[in-house]
Formats: structure tokens, C-alpha cells, sequence
């Protein structure tokens, strides 16, 4: 076996560079960015209006009271997305809109509602503006060459919003990689299926698809194939020609009927290693067909999304260009049983008491147990050790994705 820091190491050498291709503006949410962001133009780009109301000279309307109106004469009526047409003058004004481009002349706008309104050439105005009241001003948010977003940013609502006001029709992304995903067993069932003695419902390929697509990456093929050597080499050579990540759960132990390594071999994937010290998922299958990653998970539900999250997360994230999460420390509130020759995973959960982040594992230690993840928003770790991590001992933690960090523990 080797270590958990050795399994890291291998993936890593085998990690091929984040490709990068031109998509269409209409289909970059949720890729990565593989450019700069650089604004074409200030933003505003020009003086405009923010409020509806009348452009107006400042010096004019100086003395406006509720009291003591000042009285201007409207000579135009200037939309958003129409250019004014006429310069104030003094004693003049202008009904205008929000976003409309302010008028030559007129250096401040008075709001509608301090007005006698828009129904009169005369307009009263009732209360004394200053100049660049309610004026949003080119360039106060955006300079022309300021960058906006850098490259290796994830392309959320807010960046969206950013590249479509720039205007670009293509951007550069690092797309995430596509991957097979299947689960062996003639014991698995789907959902909605009747059971028969001996087997159980496939939970793993949901799982993971969608843990998957969290991570940014595309679900191309995705099978449950019985104890078959012919029906895993046909869906094998097919994932390894068409796919960049191919992941399997199940069959890669030592069982009679396991017959994933033997197949992936037989196929010509170069194995880097198959097992690793770690508690739970000591049968860990991972190798290379050309720059195709394939990893072999446990079949045990907890196994496989312990793993997944340690190893093939952060793989999905650097196919992408970004930087793999990091993991943080806590201080334990109870004790975690560390292993004396593994590496000891273990849900559970993180929160914040008093400044300090706390955590806790969770009670139920099984590989088979998928309820010890309900209510986990963490998977805590630690090396091997000769005895129970105790509590305030700090431990480390990695987030998980669909988790946050609340003032309080949950309740179980």
C-alpha cells in the first residue's frame, strides 16, 4: 500500500494541462475562465440620469422650497437609449428618464416627485439641487482597460453579468473535463425497481453524477454493469475512446467476481496504483490510458464518496484551471479514533463556537453506513496514530460542497 500524501503525488504527475477553447457567451455559466476580463469601455459610459425626473441647472433651482417653487421651462424629453437633442439653458430643463443621457448644460437631476410633474411646459420645482445630485457619472464605476475578472474564476450570475455588459460574444473557459462514470454489481437495482432476495438499489452512480456536476465536469456515459468481464470491457473501451475521467465504484477489491482492475489491465491502462492506506477506501485503483485519468472507487457508498471528494474533486477542479480547495483545521469537540495504520476519514460536522471553528465526527463508522453523511457538511481526517485524536485536539477538515458553517452544531 501506499500513502495517502503518495496517492496525491501520482495523481498530480498524471494531471494533463487545462485545455482551453472559445465558447459562445449564451453557454459559459458555470466553466472557468481561461482569460482576463478587461472592460472595452467606462462604465457608465456616459453621464447619466439615475432617477426619473428633470435635468436641470444646479445655480437655477438654488432658492427651490416647498415654500418657494422656482419655475423652468421643459424643451425636451430625453429616454434611455435616446441622445438629447438640446442644450440647457438658464431657466430651462428637461424630463428625463432613468439612464438616459444627461443634456448638455444641466448638471444635476431633480427627482419627479419634488416636481409639479411631467404635464406642464411651466415645471415647479420644490426643492434646491446640487450639482451631480442623482447623476450616475462615466467611468465612477469602470475605467476603460480595468480588469474586471481575472482567468480562473468560475463564471457565476455576477461575472456573467460583467461579460455581457462587455459585450463579448465568445470567451475563453477551461471546460471541464468529460467523464464515464459506472457501478458493477448484479446485485444493483434502480430505483423504482422491485427488489429480489440479495439485492440492493444503485445509490452511488446518483451520487456521484451529481457530485460530478458540482465540480464542473460532464456526465457523458454512465452504466451499471453486472458481474460480466465482456460486458465491462466493451463499456470500458468505449469511456477510455470517448471520455477524458473514467470512474468505476465497486469491483476493484479482491472478490472472485471483482474484475474491474483485471479488466482495465487487459484494456492496456497503465496502473499507477491500486491501494492506499486509508480507512475507509483501501481498495483504490488509479492508472492512465494515454492522458484519460481512471480511478477505480470502493463500492461502499461511504467509501466511494469519501474518496471521491479526497482525490477526484480536487482532480476535476485543476482539469478546470482552479487552484483545489484547500482543507482548514478544527478542534475537535469529541474524540476521533484514528487508525494505527490508515489514514481515518470520517463525516461529520464543523461550526463555529465562540470564534473557534469546532468539529466533531460522526458516530456511525461503517463503510456501508450513507446515513453517517445526513446532516455532515464536513469529512474530517487524520494520519495513522496510536491513539484517539482527543477532544481540543485540532483536526483537519475538508468542507464539503452542499455544506456551511453555522454559529451552532446541528442537531443530529
Amino acid at each position: 500500500m501506499i500513502s495517502v500524501g503518495e496517492a496525491h503525488e501520482l495523481i498530480q504527475a498524471a494531471l494533463p494541462a487545462p485545455a482551453v477553447e472559445s465558447m459562445a457567451f449564451t453557454e459559459v455559466a458555470g466553466q472557468v475562465l481561461a482569460q482576463d476580463i478587461v472592460a472595452p469601455h467606462p462604465q457608465p459610459r456616459f453621464t447619466n440620469s439615475a432617477m426619473d425626473g428633470f435635468a436641470v441647472r444646479a445655480v437655477d433651482v438654488q432658492g427651490a422650497s416647498s415654500e418657494g417653487p422656482v419655475a423652468l421651462t421643459c424643451v425636451d424629453v430625453v429616454a434611455a437609449g435616446v441622445e438629447a437633442k438640446v442644450t440647457i439653458g438658464p431657466g430651462e430643463c428637461a424630463q428625463i428618464m432613468t439612464g438616459a443621457p444627461l443634456p448638455a448644460g444641466a448638471d444635476a437631476v431633480v427627482m419627479v416627485e419634488q416636481t409639479s410633474g411631467y404635464d406642464q411646459a411651466s415645471v415647479e420645482v420644490y426643492h434646491a439641487s446640487q450639482a451631480g445630485d442623482n447623476l450616475r457619472r462615466a467611468g465612477e464605476e469602470v475605467k476603460t482597460g480595468q480588469v474586471l475578472i481575472t482567468a480562473g474564476v468560475r463564471i457565476g450570475p455576477g461575472e456573467l453579468g460583467i461579460i455581457a455588459s462587455c459585450g463579448l460574444e465568445q470567451v475563453q473557459v477551461y471546460r471541464g473535463p468529460t467523464v464515464a462514470l459506472y457501478g458493477t454489481g448484479d446485485e444493483l437495482r434502480e430505483p423504482g425497481e422491485d427488489l429480489l432476495p440479495g439485492q440492493i438499489y444503485n445509490s452511488n452512480i446518483p451520487v456521484l453524477t451529481r457530485m460530478v456536476q458540482l465540480a464542473g465536469g460532464e456526465v457523458a456515459l454512465s452504466r451499471v454493469i453486472g458481474d460480466s468481464k465482456d460486458a465491462l470491457r466493451t463499456f470500458l473501451a468505449e469511456a477510455i475512446e470517448t471520455c477524458q475521467m473514467v470512474v468505476s465504484t465497486g469491483g476493484v477489491s479482491m472478490g472472485r467476481f471483482d474484475f474491474v482492475r483485471d479488466v482495465m489491465l487487459e484494456l492496456g491502462v497503465e496502473e499507477r496504483f491500486w491501494k492506499v492506506a486509508q480507512k475507509p477506501g483501501k481498495p483504490l485503483f488509479f492508472g492512465q490510458s494515454g492522458s484519460v485519468m481512471v480511478f477505480g472507487l470502493p463500492g461502499n457508498p461511504v467509501s466511494a464518496l469519501i474518496i471521491f471528494m479526497e482525490y477526484i474533486w480536487p482532480t476535476l477542479e485543476q482539469f478546470q484551471g482552479l487552484r483545489p480547495t484547500g482543507k482548514l483545521t478544527a478542534i475537535l469537540a469529541e474524540p476521533f479514533p484514528v487508525d494505527g495504520g490508515k489514514h481515518r476519514f470520517l463525516f461529520g460536522q464543523v461550526w463555529l463556537e465562540e470564534g473557534c471553528l469546532r468539529a466533531a465526527p460522526t458516530r456511525k463508522l461503517g463503510s456501508h453506513m450513507l446515513t453517517s453523511a445526513l446532516g455532515a457538511n464536513a469529512i474530517l481526517d487524520a494520519p495513522p496514530g496510536t491513539g484517539p485524536l482527543r477532544a481540543e485536539d485540532p483536526v483537519s477538515v475538508r468542507l464539503l460542497p452542499w455544506g456551511a458553517i453555522h454559529a451552532r452544531r446541528a442537531t443530529p
